[in-house]
């Protein structure tokens, strides 16, 4: 079965990690809040890094009809949060995702990072992986 709020996940996932999201984790946080049905998290090393991530990602669904509700946090970029409704996108510097935290707070939410970002991973990375 195709669900299309994973495929648009597995999409958003794809776009991030061609620009080289770090520690990327998707949580299943639908059974333990009504706010959305996954959080996606990722790191990125500078606050321009953080913007391109949050870039591609809504270019890349934007291309595929799909458009944010909301983007908040795209100046200073520290933390930017990009929510589509059935799913919010977080990108993060280093030091601001360790400071609040967000895995420890939705600890409860199933990570089902493994399962919506393999196939979704670039061609290149998916290689590396193997190799």
């Amino acid at each position: 079965m195709n669900d299309p709020i994973q495929n648009r996940v597995r999409t958003a996932v794809a776009a991030a990690l061609d620009k080289k999201a770090l520690d990327l984790q998707v949580l299943a946080v639908g059974n333990v809040t009504s706010i959305a049905d996954y959080f996606i998290l990722c790191s990125a090393t500078s606050e321009r890094q953080a913007q391109a991530i949050a870039d591609s990602v809504v270019d890349t669904l934007r291309d595929e009809g799909v458009r944010p509700l909301l983007v908040e946090g795209a100046t200073p970029g520290r933390w930017i949060l990009v929510d589509y409704g059935d799913f919010i996108f977080h990108i993060f510097t280093e030091d601001c995702r360790r400071f609040y935290g967000l895995e420890r707070l939705w600890g409860d939410a199933p990570n089902v990072t493994a399962e919506l970002s393999e196939e979704a991973a670039p061609a290149h990375v998916r290689r590396k992986k193997t190799s």
